[in-house]
């Protein structure tokens, strides 16, 4: 049997986004900057797609930009915040330490250049709390960077009552919702988000194409310099496939959202209920505040690398933590925010499902784990030293 339970990382590509991207080769296959008539009907298309994101997300189509992708759209908020505030005098930012990269890296990188960055401590839970958020905010924050949901423990945070303690303080609110985009609910003024980010391939689009949401009134600074397209916001050529592919993924999902996210609800707690069953196992994150398709667990004395190949050896596609930084070897940066040792980070799970996973799946994936963390355990020095009392559990 192959399982592809690593939706986190990328989905598959849906037949609807299949069949909205394939005219925009061959037939659709103008500039939309152009004025001649193929250009035009490109540029119809483009606004189609805009205006769907807007609707799904309860904005207006012009205060939507496409991008190459998520970590492009985190760029440009965090960049745009931060030039804004640098002209009231204010260069503080307020964000998490569990962030994913593409915020963390711009974030050092605007350190560089002048402002000063608190990074908030991750509760036991792994969800952030408003007042965290509002104790956090100063005179001079411009800015405050919290994700809707964490890509590797998938903890929903409450984005709702940070984003109102922004909108008091009169400080902008971004949100990464790459991971939440397609798998919940997400309306910005409703939520009082300032700037948005998501990235299509999440939500079984395409990859290579995001959007950077900004309300009206919040100037963006480009990233990419070139020609007027994107109403300035963004140089280069749109990629009108890849934009029609996601909106029209993007539609169906949030079509669907509702009952997507009971069923993978029920196949994320059988999941759940199983792999903590085995001993000295621990849940990654709470319950309560979960995506639906997300299950992150740490097995004491085992390697999660050695975990990944053996588990793919049987057909089961899954990750220990963000596909982005699956070259280090180091343990996740967002389970040492949790708390969680280094020993105990190295021995973490993902196992992240779409609505293509099935009941079957879930058997499959329940019998086959449980032997390799035993197989792997039997193995290990380390789990031979805890299982005599040499060395104390820490699970």
């Amino acid at each position: 049997m192959k399982i592809y339970a690593d939706n986190a990382a990328t989905t598959a590509l849906s037949d609807t986004a299949l069949t909205a991207m394939m005219p925009c080769f061959q037939e659709v296959y103008g500039n939309p900057s152009s004025l001649h008539s193929p250009g035009q009907r490109a540029a119809e298309k483009l606004a189609e797609a805009r205006e769907i994101f807007a609707r799904c997300l309860n904005a207006s189509p012009r205060e939507i930009t496409f991008t190459s992708g998520g970590s492009e759209a985190d760029n440009q908020a965090l960049r745009s915040a931060a030039a804004l505030g640098a002209r009231r005098n204010q260069r503080h930012i307020v964000s998490t330490k569990f962030e994913h990269h593409a915020v963390l890296h711009t974030l050092e990188a605007l350190e560089r250049e002048g402002c000063e960055v608190t990074l908030l401590d991750i509760p036991p839970d792994g969800v952030v709390t408003a007042e965290q958020v509002r104790r956090a905010i100063r005179p001079d924050t411009c800015l405050v960077s919290v994700m809707f949901a964490n890509n590797e423990i998938g903890t929903i945070q409450p984005v709702g009552e940070i984003g109102a303690v922004c909108r008091e303080a009169g400080v902008l609110f971004h949100t990464d919702a790459v991971q939440a985009a397609g798998h919940l609910p997400i309306d910005v003024e409703a939520l009082h988000i300032d700037l948005l980010s998501l990235s299509a391939h999440k939500f079984h689009g395409p990859k290579g194409v995001g959007v950077l949401y900004a309300r009206q009134g919040v100037a963006l600074t480009n990233v990419i310099h070139g020609g007027a397209q994107e109403r300035g916001r963004r140089g280069g050529t749109e990629n009108l496939p890849a934009i029609c592919g996601a909106a029209a993924a993007f539609d169906e999902a949030c079509a669907h959202l509702k009952g997507n996210a009971a069923r993978l609800t029920a196949l994320r707690d059988r999941l759940i209920a199983g792999l903590t069953a085995i001993p000295h196992t621990v849940l990654n994150g709470g319950t309560e505040h979960r995506l639906p398709g997300n299950v992150n667990v740490c097995f004491e004395g085992i390697e999660g690398e050695s975990l990944l190949l053996l588990l793919d050896a049987k057909g089961i596609a899954a990750s220990s933590g963000s596909a982005c930084t699956s070259g280090s070897l180091d343990p996740s940066h967002v389970l040492l925010a949790l708390g969680r040792p280094h020993e105990v980070a190295h021995g973490s799970l993902r196992l992240s499902l779409s609505e293509y996973n099935t009941e079957k799946e879930i058997d499959y994936i329940l019998s086959v784990v449980p032997e390799v963390v035993g197989y792997l355990r039997e193995m290990s020095p380390v789990w031979d030293a805890l299982e005599r009392g040499e060395r104390p559990h820490l699970i």
